[in-house]
């Protein structure tokens, strides 16, 4: 006996748009709220103030050497009419990431203090890291149309599987005397997940959003194919085209763009380097250690 699997698919898919119209317009107007605003704020921000802020973030975060790379690549991506792109990808990435980490800590947390919820969500999970990346825009385009809310709607869903996992990963690692030293001085359950839980789970967490933001990345140039715009259309138009050298351009903007946010974002989950400390604030009391040894 065959299981029709597609047909019943697009049956539920045909019964979702029938019935809740209404709700998906809500959600790609909030999307597209959102979504548009931080594109907007971007692309206000003229070009050299742009590269100074990304400059800063990476002297401030990484180090000198990681600054001149910074700017050396903006200004590549600049050079090759790419910037305005570049924000439209990026404004995609932040809005995708923020929406992924609002759905995915909360759960993460959830599957940290209750078994029960992890057994239920983990295959889901595995599911949304298993299936191909193209599947998600057929629905997104479906049941939202064509641009950028069905493309962060599809990134949404694609990036969100890491920082769930390794919140609840991180928190479940936080050392049991930590929870027995908390119990201890009498912390309620959402005192000892906020001051000991998280705190001590932050850099699985931070690696997490890193994660997130890397695949984010990734799914917005896939769906460029869908009309989300950014540095995809370049890609596109060179896959369409067989241009090389256009394709080449909108692949080399994504690296510069991967590679900052990646390091940028890796050192939010660590200490700054104690050179740095001494500019921007106290270093930590391991890195004095290390200094002074």
């Amino acid at each position: 006996m065959n299981f029709d699997i597609g047909n019943g698919i697009d049956a539920a898919v045909n019964y979702v748009l029938d019935n809740f119209s209404p709700v998906l317009d809500l959600i790609a107007a909030v999307i597209g709220f959102v979504t548009n605003g931080i594109q907007a704020g971007l692309l206000a921000i003229p070009m050299p103030l742009g590269i100074a802020i990304f400059v800063i973030l990476a002297f401030w975060r990484v180090g000198f050497g990681f600054a001149v790379f910074t700017a050396l690549g903006l200004l590549v991506v600049d050079h090759i009419a790419l910037w305005n792109p570049m924000m439209e990808t990026l404004s995609l990435v932040i809005a995708s990431t923020l929406i992924a980490m609002l759905v995915g800590l909360p759960l993460g947390i959830a599957m940290a203090r209750k078994d029960s919820v992890a057994a239920l969500v983990r295959p889901v999970l595995d599911l949304m890291q298993t299936m191909p990346a193209f599947v998600y825009l057929i629905p997104a385009a479906m049941f939202f149309g064509l641009g950028a809310v069905p493309g962060a709607i599809a990134t949404v869903i694609f990036s969100m599987p890491p920082v769930v996992r390794l919140t609840n990963l991180g928190i479940r690692q936080v050392d049991a005397e930590f929870i027995e030293a908390g119990n201890a001085f009498g912390c309620t359950s959402s005192q000892l997940l906020f001051k000991v839980q998280l705190p001590n789970a932050m850099p699985s967490i931070m690696a997490g959003i890193n994660q997130t933001i890397m695949l984010s990345l990734s799914m917005v140039v896939i769906a460029s194919m869908i009309g989300a715009g950014g540095i995809g259309n370049t890609v596109l138009t060179g896959i369409q085209r067989l241009d090389v050298g256009t394709g080449f351009e909108g692949g080399i903007a994504v690296v510069i763009l991967a590679v900052i946010l990646d390091r940028i974002t890796q050192s939010l989950g660590q200490p700054r380097p104690f050179f740095l400390a001494r500019f921007f604030g106290k270093a930590e009391p391991s890195e004095l250690k290390a200094a002074t040894a």
